[in-house]
């Protein structure tokens, strides 16, 4: 059984309410929605602790799970849902996050179907090619370094892995991004792995990098990391981002007609 579960508050430091606000004529949560049931998931449903998110997504046709306003992630948002889902330990569920309006139907199979292929994996997420030196170097831009059958090592906001030898003069002289893989933030969980996270603490590197999928692998869980079949379009973090985002599909709409 796939399940997508779409993690949604209302707060946000950069962009406060960016969830419900619009991209051509629909709350951004509502492209969202329909990019996750446009998958070959078998249900699909929003988290939130928001009254005004839950309106939303209710208007617009979403299943919606009430969560508690104190979670600090989606993760552990999500979490709650499948304890009052009492979805099954061995079930397979995607974390989509909500400011991700392009993200391709095909990477949300993708990256579920990852967990079936790989059976000692209790996670699955996606990565692409780094484009540029600028993105490698990017602390914004995080990069995973894997191991065999795909299964990863390190997550960092530094430019991994490192070339000495592209950079003969120290962190600013590095000409080469060989090899390099951006990390995509869509990930697929085993519930019961799911459920484990969740009740671990904060972990040392996680809080060092400020990124959580570093806690899951500080405490054994095995995480594979596939090539993704397309990159994801932009999400959505800033007013520069949203109003990127505005124009692409206020101009596919237009395409459309």
């Amino acid at each position: 059984m796939l399940r997508v579960a779409i993690p949604a508050r209302y707060d946000s430091t950069r962009l406060p309410g960016k969830v419900l606000l619009a991209l051509a004529g629909k709350p951004m949560l509502q492209w969202v929605w329909e990019r996750a049931r446009a998958s070959r998931a078998d249900e699909v449903l929003v988290a939130t602790d928001d009254a005004r998110v839950a309106r939303s997504a209710e208007q617009f046709g979403a299943q919606v799970v009430m969560t508690a306003a104190a979670h600090v992630s989606g993760t552990d948002r999500i979490a709650e849902a499948a304890w009052h889902r009492r979805w099954s330990d061995e079930d397979v569920v995607v974390n989509l996050q909500a400011d991700e309006p392009l993200m391709p139907p095909a990477l949300i199979d993708q990256v579920s179907e990852l967990l079936a292929v790989h059976p000692w994996a209790h996670i699955a997420t996606l990565a692409s090619p780094v484009a540029s030196l600028e993105e490698s170097m990017d602390p914004h831009v995080v990069k995973v370094v894997t191991g065999r059958e795909g299964r990863a090592l390190y997550f960092s906001r530094a430019p991994i892995p490192w070339d000495r030898d592209g950079a003969p003069s120290g962190l600013a002289s590095q000409r080469s991004f060989a090899s390099a893989r951006r990390h995509i933030g869509i990930y697929a969980y085993r519930v019961g792995a799911l459920r484990r996270l969740a009740a671990l603490a904060p972990s040392p590197l996680e809080q060092r990098e400020r990124l959580e999928q570093l806690r899951a692998l500080e405490n054994d869980l095995a995480i594979v990391v596939g090539d993704a079949a397309e990159r994801p379009g932009q999400d959505v973090n800033t007013p520069h981002d949203l109003e990127r985002v505005r124009a692409l599909l206020e101009r596919a709409a237009g395409d459309a007609v």
